[in-house]
C-alpha cells in the first residue's frame, strides 16, 4: 500500500469514526497498518488507533500502539514524531494509574530540543503530568502542572485544553476538600493549614483572587500559630503572586520581602530562589534595572549553594529542558554529559555510578 493509499485510507477511517462506525474505523485503520510501507502513514494511523482505544476505555490496547507508535517515530528520526509518541506513552500509563511512569515519560517529552510541537503539545504534556501527580497525592506538583498547562492553553487560544485543565482542578479541589474534612475531625491544624494553602493555589489558579486572599490569610494564621516558618513563606508567596495578577507590584513586593526574611530565617535556598525569581519578573516589568541585577545576581547565588548545576559542564540546572541524571550518591549531572564522560564512577565524589535514576 502507497502512500496516497495509505492516506485514502487513514481519512476514510475518520469518516468512519466520526460518524459513530467505530469497529469499522478500527478495521480500516488495523488493514493499513497491516499492509502499508509508508512510515508516516502507519504513525498517524498508530495516533489514530490511540486515540480511539483511549475514548473507547481500551486502555491497554491504547498502550501497546502507543509502544508501536515510539519505535515508528524513532525510524522516522523527528523529534516532533518522538514528542507526540511520548506524549501518548505518558498517556496511556496515566489511564493505567502507572503514575510513576507517567511522570517519567512527561519528563522525556520536556527533554526533547527543539520540537516544532512543543507549543500545541507543551499544554497537553504538563496537564498529564499533573494528573499523575494528583493521583499520587503530590498537590502542590499537581497544581504548579496545572496552572503550566493553563497557560499554554491561554497563550495558544486552546479552549478544549483549558476545558481538560479546569475537569482535573475540579478533582483537584475534591481531594483536597476531603482532606480538609480529615483534618478537621482530627483536629490536625498542620493539615487544615496545608489544605488551606491548596485551596488558595487553586482559586488563584482559576482568577477567583477574591477567594484566594482570604484562605492565604488563614492559612497564614495557622502556619503563624503552630510555628511552621516554611509553610508562612509560601503563603506569602501565594500572596504575592495574588498581587502580581491584580498589578499592585508594590504590595507584591511587601510580601516578597516578609517572605524572604522568613526564607533566610530557616535557611530554605529553594524558597528564596522562587522569591528573587517572581522579584526579577517584577523589576523588569518596572524598568529598575538596578534592582533587577540585583535579583538576578541573587538567584544565580541561590542556583550554585543549592548545587543546581551539572558537575561537569557547569551550566545551570533547570534554566533549560534538558534530561538529567540522578547517581546512587545524589550527585545530578546532564544525561549527555555523562555519556560523554565515559566514566563508570560518579565525577565528583568518584563512587561506584551502579544504577542510575532519570529525573
Amino acid at each position: 500500500m502507497g502512500q496516497d493509499q495509505t492516506k485514502q485510507q487513514i481519512e476514510k477511517g475518520l469518516q468512519l469514526y466520526q460518524s459513530n462506525q467505530t469497529e469499522k474505523a478500527l478495521q480500516v485503520w488495523m488493514k493499513v497498518l497491516e499492509k502499508s510501507s509508508d512510515l508516516m502513514g502507519r504513525f498517524r494511523v498508530l495516533g489514530c488507533l490511540v486515540t480511539a482505544h483511549s475514548e473507547m476505555g481500551r486502555y491497554k490496547e491504547m498502550l501497546k500502539f502507543a509502544v508501536v507508535q515510539i519505535d515508528t517515530a524513532r525510524e522516522l528520526e523527528d523529534a516532533d514524531f518522538l514528542l507526540e509518541s511520548y506524549l501518548n506513552l505518558a498517556r496511556s500509563n496515566e489511564k493505567l494509574c502507572e503514575f510513576h511512569k507517567t511522570i517519567s515519560y512527561c519528563k522525556t517529552c520536556l527533554g526533547l530540543p527543539g520540537t516544532r510541537a512543543g507549543a500545541q503539545l507543551g499544554g497537553q504534556v504538563s496537564l498529564s503530568m499533573g494528573n499523575a501527580f494528583l493521583g499520587l497525592s503530590v498537590f502542590q506538583k499537581a497544581l504548579e502542572s496545572f496552572e503550566k498547562a493553563l497557560r499554554y492553553a491561554h497563550n495558544n487560544d486552546d479552549a478544549m485544553l483549558e476545558c481538560r485543565v479546569c475537569c482535573s482542578l475540579g478533582s483537584f479541589y475534591a481531594q483536597v476538600k476531603e482532606s480538609m474534612k480529615i483534618a478537621l475531625q482530627h483536629g490536625d491544624r498542620p493539615l487544615q493549614a496545608l489544605c488551606l494553602l491548596c485551596f488558595a493555589d487553586i482559586h488563584r489558579s482559576r482568577g477567583d483572587l477574591e477567594t484566594a486572599f482570604p484562605r492565604y490569610d488563614s492559612a497564614m494564621s495557622i502556619m503563624t500559630e503552630i510555628g511552621n516558618r516554611l509553610g508562612q513563606v509560601q503563603a506569602l508567596l501565594g500572596v504575592a503572586k495574588c498581587w502580581v495578577a491584580r498589578k499592585a507590584l508594590d504590595k507584591a513586593l511587601d510580601a516578597i520581602e516578609r517572605a524572604q526574611d522568613l526564607a533566610e530565617e530557616v535557611g530554605n535556598k529553594l524558597s528564596q530562589l522562587k522569591l528573587h525569581c517572581l522579584s526579577e519578573s517584577i523589576y523588569r516589568s518596572k524598568g529598575l534595572q538596578r534592582e533587577l541585577r540585583a535579583h538576578v545576581v541573587r538567584f544565580h547565588e541561590c542556583v550554585e549553594e543549592t548545587e543546581l548545576y551539572c558537575g561537569l559542564c557547569g551550566e545551570s540546572i533547570g534554566e533549560k529542558n534538558s534530561r538529567l541524571q540522578a547517581l546512587p550518591c545524589s550527585h545530578i549531572f546532564h544525561l549527555r554529559c555523562l555519556q560523554n564522560n565515559g566514566t563508570r564512577s560518579c565525577p565528583n565524589c568518584r563512587r561506584s555510578s551502579m544504577k542510575p535514576g532519570f529525573v
